[in-house]
C-alpha cells in the first residue's frame, strides 16, 4: 500500500514533506548538529555494505538522502533545482534516448 502511494515520488515533494515532518527539530538542533547525524548515517550505511544485507543497505542510503534533505531545507537549498544546476547535461542525454 505504501508503495503506491510513493509510486513516482518526485523530489520537490519529498523534500516539502521532510520540511513540514521535521524542519522544526532540525532548526533547533541546528545545522551543524544535523550534519553530524548524516554523518552518523553514513557510517551506518558502511555498516550495511560490509554486513551484504540488502534491506539495511536501502533504509540506510533512504536515511542519509533523507538527511541530506533535512540540511538542503535548513540551508535554503532546493534540491531538485541544485540537482538540475549540477548534473543538467546528463539529464538532458537522458531525454534524447
Amino acid at each position: 500500500m505504501q508503495e503506491e502511494k510513493t509510486q513516482g515520488l518526485e523530489l520537490r515533494a519529498f523534500q516539502e514533506a521532510i520540511r513540514l515532518e521535521y524542519h522544526e527539530r532540525d532548526s533547533a538542533r541546528g545545522l551543524y548538529a544535523t550534519f553530524t547525524w548524516l554523518v552518523e548515517e553514513i557510517g551506518e550505511l558502511a555498516t550495511a555494505l560490509l554486513s551484504g544485507n540488502t534491506s539495511s543497505i536501502e533504509e540506510e542510503v533512504a536515511d542519509i538522502i533523507a538527511w541530506t534533505v533535512s540540511i538542503a531545507n535548513l540551508a535554503g537549498v532546493d534540491v531538485e533545482r541544485a540537482i538540475i544546476k549540477k548534473y543538467g547535461s546528463i539529464l538532458d542525454r537522458l531525454d534524447k534516448t
